[in-house]
């Protein structure tokens, strides 16, 4: 699809990865770019700076992204482009309180659906849209010290490859955003971490590397090329990936 023109929300977008996709969408000629937040001050901060629209959106509550979408189609113009942006990082495993799972699960697994269920359908009565879904190369591979992490971005890939079978042959582009570690004030603190073992990215980068999928209609978007490459070891020979993933553990928490 074609950027300039388009009309297009991105959630999560008051920083990070969304600020940046706000800030490369405005450059190049979108028509409107909705701003949405559930940091109103954020979102209006960076509509003010980008001729852009605040809306304040909570993306745990499925009738705040279908209020969203419904008052964009209805008072702005009919939606091109949804990045479904927002996401947290919950860390430590099967101990973590049942409602940080649920929480994590809302967010990152959640709103995804919840934003394809109120807006796919209708792209689909007019011929088509893209929908952007922000995953991580947690989804593809895993995350050491996070398993509500890695479980919930391995669901959001699993549903951005659904909603590709089902509708992507009708008219629907949909890409799915996996890259390693990316500056923001969710990744603030860890840049020492596992995930930056490949170099943290500056969130400018990677808003180039989704509008170059977006463009091309490219599923899979990685802007840390090396992913690929765990990706192959892993289906390789899964046994060797664990052990290998097992010894990156014993690295990164000094045993």
């Amino acid at each position: 699809m074609d950027i300039k023109g388009s009309c297009i929300v991105v959630t999560g977008a008051a920083q990070g990865i969304g600020k940046a996709l706000v800030q490369r969408f405005a450059t190049l000629g979108a028509s409107h770019v909705i701003c949405a937040d559930i940091d109103r001050e954020g979102a209006q901060d960076v509509a003010a700076q980008t001729g852009g629209t605040a809306f304040a959106v909570d993306v745990r509550d499925e009738s705040s992204i279908k209020d969203l979408i419904e008052t964009v189609e209805d008072t702005i113009a009919p939606i091109d482009l949804f990045c479904s942006n927002a996401g947290i990082l919950t860390m430590g495993g099967f101990e973590v309180a049942n409602e940080e799972w649920q929480k994590i699960w809302d967010i990152n697994v959640m709103s995804h659906v919840w934003a394809a269920r109120h807006l796919v359908p209708r792209m689909m009565i007019r011929g088509g849209g893209h929908m952007l879904n922000t995953a991580s190369a947690a989804g593809l591979l895993n995350q050491i010290g996070a398993a509500p992490y890695g479980v919930t971005k391995h669901a959001a890939v699993g549903f951005a490859e659904w909603l590709a079978i089902t509708y992507g042959d009708q008219g629907l582009g949909v890409s799915v955003l996996c890259p390693q570690a990316v500056r923001s004030q969710m990744t603030k603190g860890f840049e020492g971490s596992v995930a930056s073992v490949d170099g943290m990215l500056e969130p400018e980068i990677v808003a180039d590397f989704c509008v170059n999928a977006i463009e091309n209609n490219e599923f899979l978007v990685l802007p840390h090329p090396q992913v690929k490459d765990y990706m192959q070891a892993k289906t390789a020979n899964y046994g060797r990936w664990i052990t290998g993933m097992q010894k990156l553990r014993d690295r990164f928490s000094g045993r």
